[in-house]
């Protein structure tokens, strides 16, 4: 039975080569295929590193032939390597397709970790890093990008954007529109040697770069909505003071404890359940 290759999903740097993994550069020289998001990228990447291998692209408009193409030479039995221009490969790129028609061919996927952008700029931000969501590319359109956001409005977790730089300013703009003075992080050129990172609310951001001007790929960071509190009523605070009886409490000590979650007066509550507990 003919043996199957394996598939690597190679990280690579996001600005500063030496960033690359030692596991990385070995996995580069040992795989028989680079696919890529960019050759020309590419190549820039294996030259400075001195490996010498055959490079295929691998990008959004023409992965379905190329795909099928690095299937067939996984199932003789090559190894693949995939990269993108920057970072993890399969994130808000077509490698995504690739591993799941690797998993359905029974093919191996293994994945070298490496620099993400999101996760950098993301430590860098100040913001809350202990619950967070990735939404990749803003939408282009400025209609497709206010419905964007407006999805996003009572979201609690901290959001991480990609933005490229000619639309970087509409997008702060639209952004302050639907989420008001929120604090952010603007991050460009991260790794690089005029890595940048402007914090602030929205409008200062905003206003920041229109001074300043707008150059490199940036990395937005905005801080999640205020928790809404959840609506606890009258009829499960009657419920939780009995509740809390059984568990040994005295009535007036329930009513204290359920009337401060239920953001009600422990007054009115005691009346009430005085007479419904009769």
């Amino acid at each position: 039975m003919q043996h199957k290759g394996r598939l690597f999903l190679c990280a690579t740097p996001i600005g500063n080569l030496q960033d690359i993994t030692l596991r990385v550069l070995d996995t580069l020289k040992e795989v028989d295929l680079i696919a890529c998001e960019d050759t020309r990228q590419t190549l820039k990447l294996l030259n400075h590193f001195s490996i010498e291998k055959p490079v295929t692209s691998y990008f959004e408009h023409n992965k379905k032939y190329k795909g099928e193409k690095i299937l067939e030479a996984l199932l003789a039995g090559k190894d693949v390597a995939l990269v993108s221009d920057a970072g993890m490969p399969g994130v808000s790129d077509p490698g995504q397709d690739l591993v799941k028609d690797c998993i359905e061919q029974g093919i191996e996927v293994t994945a070298l970790p490496g620099p993400v952008a999101a996760v950098t700029g993301l430590v860098l931000s100040g913001l809350n890093t202990q619950r967070f969501c990735f939404e990749g590319f803003i939408p282009r359109s400025k209609k497709e990008k206010k419905i964007f956001f407006d999805q996003l409005v009572n979201e609690e977790r901290t959001m991480v954007f990609y933005e490229a730089p000619h639309r970087l300013l509409e997008t702060l703009s639209l952004m302050a529109l639907v989420f008001g003075e929120r604090q952010m992080a603007a991050c460009r050129e991260l790794t690089k040697k005029f890595e940048e990172v402007v914090r602030g609310n929205i409008c200062e951001v905003y206003e920041y770069f229109v001074s300043k001007g707008v150059k490199g790929e940036f990395t937005l960071i905005l801080e999640g909505a205020e928790p809404q509190k959840s609506e606890k009523g009258l009829d499960w605070a009657l419920e939780e003071v009995k509740r809390l009886e059984n568990k040994g409490l005295s009535t007036k000590e329930a009513i204290k404890v359920v009337a401060k979650e239920a953001d009600i007066s422990k007054r009115e509550l005691y009346q009430i359940f005085m007479v419904k507990d009769k």
